[in-house]
């Protein structure tokens, strides 16, 4: 179908115009960046300038950048390669602290580290509106701590700064998932205290298969892929210079306008929130405060439905949303993240995450409510039928 609506840009989004010309241009070199001859060093130089624009856009040293295939690949280097790294220096250090609301990346790999290294893996909780108490990190034999910049299905946006000196005081390595955060809010690695983070391209308008984890200079991660010992000899494998180079084109492009950006967002998400508001047993999930809210996300739960439900009327009617649950093996399960937060399995089961990108207009969001109303009345008739 042509001339769809799309409203799922917190799962990926457009490529900018900027990284499309900076792919395109670095597709017909010739030349592995780690070789040393004269397209070698060509390569290379794209890769270090590319480096040292993303480097700047989010408050980091270019040594601090270390580049990889994504968010999942970054985040399972922090959490298990800052781990072992801790346990080595202290083997004392045995404990993982993660939020209840974490992507499965953090999720998975924390999981992995206590059933496979014997780490003790604490799951920190949240409140209604899934915000973590930094008081909560925590003891004194923590290696690692993570916490979620700003969540990918609420957008609920975390204390980052006090997290990680929480962190630090017990003398554990703080880490963040940015990579919902970082197309629209101030993220600055230097200033957050962080010792390391996780963005991605394709959440801000770069290439699918690229990303970074920002880690201190003075950080020795132990490694998770073993090769060539590329990326400071943590992240080994032939770097991908057309994806970097179209990664650092949409973070500048992000970085440009993103103030202008994220207040165009916050309109749509106020007038959807409003739209809402109208349907009789919607709830919106997620903190209402501005500022403690990703301007691009609004998840709701539509009593008596369930998500997939709707998630198929809707895109039978030509609009992209996604239900705010897991699916794994064919079998929906409900979110954890609000799960975590206090709602009910029906609740969890029955959210509707809709999410704005630079691409969405007024017209998809007259679209979106004009079907609305009708769709709920059909999903829950649908779900009236499924209980009998």
């Amino acid at each position: 179908m042509t001339n769809r609506v799309y409203l799922d840009h917190a799962a990926t989004t457009a490529l900018v115009p900027a990284a499309i010309e900076a792919i395109t241009r670095e597709l017909a070199r010739l030349g592995n960046p780690s070789s040393l001859h004269g397209s070698g060093r060509d390569a290379r130089r794209v890769v270090e300038e590319s480096r040292e624009a993303v480097a700047a856009a989010f408050g980091a040293h270019p040594t601090e950048v270390i580049f990889t295939a994504g968010g999942t690949e970054a985040d399972n280097l922090a959490i298990k390669g800052g781990f072992w790294a801790a346990r080595s220096a202290d083997p004392a250090r045995n404990r993982v602290a993660i939020s209840a609301i974490e992507h499965h990346a953090v999720l998975e790999s924390a999981d992995w580290l206590g059933r496979e290294q014997g780490a003790v893996v604490d799951v920190l909780p949240v409140d209604a509106e899934g915000r973590v108490d930094p008081g909560a990190v925590g003891g004194q034999d923590t290696a690692l701590v993570s916490v979620i910049w700003a969540n990918n299905e609420i957008g609920t946006v975390q204390p980052v700064p006090a997290i990680a000196e929480a962190a630090h005081r017990i003398g554990a390595l703080a880490h963040s998932d940015g990579v919902q955060a970082a197309g629209t809010l101030p993220v600055d690695f230097a200033a957050s205290g962080l010792d390391l983070l996780t963005v991605t391209g394709h959440k801000l308008g770069g290439p699918v298969g690229v990303g970074a984890l920002f880690a201190r200079r003075e950080l020795t991660l132990t490694p998770v892929l073993h090769g060539g010992g590329q990326e400071r000899d943590v992240r080994s494998g032939t770097l991908d210079v057309p994806s970097v180079a179209g990664f650092a084109a949409a973070v500048d492009a992000s970085i440009a306008d993103r103030a202008d950006h994220a207040v165009r967002l916050r309109a749509l998400r106020d007038r959807l929130t409003a739209g809402l508001a109208t349907l009789p047993g919607v709830r919106v999930n997620g903190p209402t405060a501005p500022d403690e809210v990703l301007p691009g996300i609004v998840n709701a739960s539509f009593d008596g439905c369930d998500a997939d439900a709707i998630v198929l009327l809707l895109d039978q009617a030509g609009i992209d949303a996604s239900a705010g649950a897991a699916c794994s093996a064919g079998v929906t399960e409900p979110s954890h993240v609000l799960l975590a937060m206090g709602r009910t399995p029906a609740e969890a089961r029955s959210a509707v995450r809709f999410s704005f990108g630079r691409t969405t207009s007024d017209v998809d969001l007259d679209r979106l409510l004009a079907v609305l109303p009708d769709i709920v009345v059909r999903a829950r008739a649908a779900g009236s039928l499924s209980s009998w």
